[in-house]
């Protein structure tokens, strides 16, 4: 099956056009709008991240399947309780999913690239990774549930498509209620900066419950600064997908002991070995 977001395309590219050209003719001084060769790497990304995307979807529909096939039971797509439990375990497994490529340096090296933009608009939603081999293990437990796979790739594309609106400047704000239970532009705002006191906050796809529970949570204060804490000053696609996994090679390389190796490669982003361990 084809996945809901490519279907979506077209619009997300018209939309981009949209939004740079309120820039162009609403500007703000405040927000940092749009750069053409940014733009330009993050649709490249975008467009590398589908070409890869569409048959690594047939190996997690395989997946999927084979653990469905396991499962004790297997949940009706018919029943709107089917729906809500996926809508909350989707939810709750992109929360994991996001936090663990955050906090595992060998993940965050396929995750990086949607965070590599200094500027935050509509078209840093499509740079995405073209390396999406690491997303699999995540979602397997909803298979193993009784969730048809077909039902699991369609509520990650509808959580993909909620999360293409999170991406801008242009929304201040929502209501109250809304900001406290759902994940809006100003929550992720926060989740896209490189400040000391936005880092590793606001891991949330559609909902942001769960950054509450868990303790990740970060309200937008202070004006939030895009991009890496060191970035990588590239608009080279190739460069831009895969810079990290070779960071991360050189470090590996350049180790003392299988100990070290491991913490460069596991640890958090940013690990280095202890003075004199």
């Amino acid at each position: 099956m084809i996945p809901a977001v490519v279907y979506a395309i077209p619009a997300f590219v018209l939309l981009v056009v949209v939004e740079a050209l309120s820039y162009r003719f609403l500007p703000d001084d405040e927000e940092r709008g749009y750069e053409l060769r940014d733009t330009a790497t993050s649709m490249s990304m975008g467009a590398g991240s589908q070409v890869v995307g569409l048959p690594w979807k047939a190996v997690a529909l395989l997946a999927y399947a084979a653990c469905y096939e396991l499962a004790p039971w297997h949940l009706s797509p018919g029943s709107v309780w089917t729906w809500v439990l996926l809508f909350f375990a989707d939810d709750l497994a992109y929360y994991v999913f996001h936090r663990a490529h955050h906090r595992v340096r060998l993940l965050w090296a396929s995750h990086v690239v949607h965070h590599s933009s200094v500027r935050f608009n509509l078209s840093t939603a499509l740079r995405q990774s073209w390396t999406p081999m690491t997303t699999l293990p995540f979602w397997l437990p909803l298979a193993l549930l009784g969730v048809p796979p077909w039902m699991i790739l369609l509520q990650q594309s509808f959580s993909l498509i909620y999360q293409f609106f999170l991406h801008t400047e242009r929304v201040d704000r929502l209501w109250r209620p809304v900001e406290w239970f759902f994940n809006t532009p100003s929550h992720h705002r926060v989740h896209h900066g490189s400040n000391s006191v936005y880092l590793d906050r606001n891991y949330g796809g559609i909902l942001i419950v769960w950054d509450r529970l868990f303790g990740s949570f970060e309200a937008e204060s202070e004006r939030v600064v895009y991009g890496l804490t060191k970035n990588i000053a590239t608009h080279n696609p190739v460069r831009v997908a895969f810079h990290e996994y070779a960071a991360a090679w050189r470090d590996v390389r350049a180790a003392r002991g299988w100990r070290d190796r491991a913490g460069h490669l596991f640890g958090p982003p940013g690990w280095t070995p202890k003075a004199g361990g």
